[in-house]
């Protein structure tokens, strides 16, 4: 019983601190007063996320490290290795490197010799992304900028002796693409982190010398648009000092009006607080969240950095991502789809390809996709095939198979006299008819498979609906 009072008035006061925030709020634009956020959760969750996320739909996410060296197992290869210790990982040391390698030594191999940023962004743009986020460092702590607190284990000291999250930034945003940086708050084998560690997160030291110093870097010297947070799960936000953080991007940080972040700021931050929620790893809910929310999966489905014991079979195929893409929109969320370069800064072939392919794909069915909203149902309940999507007054059915008759059949729209029904990439209207109890029926083009506009997942477009 007690514990039961106590966790109401637990929360009790949540709920009178967001009502204070929500209410401060209020105030301050009804005086066109400029926002001021504190650091604490009711305040920043309170801030509005900047549209262009939401518009954006789908970008690319971008796995690139010293990972990329041995480029075996995943980029959590240090860890696995040293960390583990997992047999495999020193079976594969053994049998390709000489007694005494260290990860340090895979520094100078991560050469990036034929990184071209401009033919990446032109990849991505022909892509359909309207958002790249790159990898500026990961848990192996090794950073693709010059960061004044990471000395000698960076981009510009070692391997490529380039500033790689500058030059991709200036690529990108010569194509109008939205520039985002993935940073990881920990780092597995920092000495200060392990004593932070050892000393049960009860000190800051690598916060204080480490982790904000670079997060203020990034922000002060490639202004992003995005924060992509990660390796936060050891540690509560207040280790981290998060909201001290959050709150100076949001007020007084040269990206304040646009930026966006993640929900990873630490421990049971996720699904809870940020500008958007990732959740999890590949998160897929399976109805329309109340928050707004990102998928991020990988093209490889084994691994988010580059392998070179990749196989076919862990790759996913065009149909699958598009379908993802689908879904995922459908529910009211963003994709964020990853490849992992090559250590010599080469997109292989099979990830240029399914990019390529999503890229192809939008081209024609685009308009269903960006700057579009959920409908007030997302997907035909009778089967997973058919989801829907909405802009302004018209309505878009995406089905994913091809019915066997011809007749597409939605159970949903509610027709009128006026009512119109095209497919996008195809001139012309399509019939259509009603029957009680089944709903509306589509005759679909009747076209040979290579006259169609896309493979799958093709839009038919309803006006003057309800």
């Amino acid at each position: 019983m007690w514990q039961r009072e106590g966790g109401r008035r637990a929360v009790g006061a949540r709920l009178v601190r967001l009502l204070l925030a929500l209410a401060a709020v209020a105030t301050e634009s009804a005086a066109g007063i400029p926002r001021r956020y504190t650091p604490d959760w009711p305040s920043l969750d309170s801030r509005p996320l900047p549209g262009w996320f939401d518009e954006a739909k789908f970008g690319v996410f971008v796995h690139w490290g010293v990972f990329s060296v041995p480029a075996w197992g995943s980029e959590w290869f240090w860890w696995h290795w040293q960390g583990e210790r997992l047999p495999q990982y020193q079976r594969f040391m053994r049998d390709n490197y000489p007694p005494g390698f260290s990860y340090a030594d895979f520094g100078p191999q991560f050469t990036a010799r034929f990184f071209d940023p401009d033919r990446w962004a032109d990849l991505f743009l022909a892509a359909g992304a309207k958002y790249v986020v790159l990898t500026t460092k990961h848990h192996e702590g090794f950073t693709n900028w010059p960061s004044p607190v990471s000395w000698n284990w960076n981009s510009k000291d070692v391997g490529p002796h380039r500033d790689l999250v500058g030059e991709l930034g200036a690529a990108v945003r010569k194509r109008n693409i939205r520039y985002g940086l993935y940073h990881s708050l920990l780092e597995w084998f920092h000495p200060l982190y392990l004593l932070d560690k050892k000393n049960g997160f009860k000190t800051q030291h690598f916060v204080s010398a480490k982790t904000m110093p670079e997060l203020y870097d990034l922000v002060n010297s490639y202004k992003p648009d995005l924060i992509w947070s990660d390796g936060e799960w050891e540690c509560p936000d207040t280790y981290w000092n998060s909201t001290s953080f959050l709150s100076w991007l949001y007020n007084d940080s040269p990206v304040k009006d646009e930026v966006v972040v993640n929900d990873r700021w630490g421990q049971n931050c996720s699904c809870h607080h940020g500008g958007y929620y990732n959740c999890q790893d590949k998160y897929s809910p399976h109805s329309l969240p109340d928050h707004k929310w990102e998928m991020c999966t990988s093209v490889d489905r084994m691994s988010w950095g580059y392998r070179r014991d990749m196989t076919m079979s862990a790759i996913a195929s065009e149909f699958e991502i598009i379908s993802e893409l689908v879904q995922t929109v459908s529910l009211g969320g963003n994709y964020l789809l990853n490849i992992g370069p090559t250590k010599d800064g080469l997109i292989v072939p099979i990830f240029q390809e399914r990019l390529l392919a999503v890229g192809s794909w939008l081209q024609v069915n685009g308009e269903a996709i960006y700057a579009s909203r959920p409908w007030r149902e997302q997907y035909e309940k009778n089967t997973t095939s058919v989801w829907y999507t909405s802009k302004e007054s018209a309505v878009y059915a995406i089905f994913l198979h091809w019915p066997d008759n011809g007749v597409l059949v939605l159970t949903y729209p509610i027709t009128s006299s006026t009512t119109k029904v095209t497919m996008l990439g195809i001139e012309g209207e399509l019939k259509w008819t009603t029957e009680y109890s089944v709903g509306l029926l589509i005759s679909l083009p009747q076209l040979p498979p290579s006259a169609l506009p896309v493979k799958f997942a093709w839009t038919v477009k309803l006006t003057d609906v309800k």
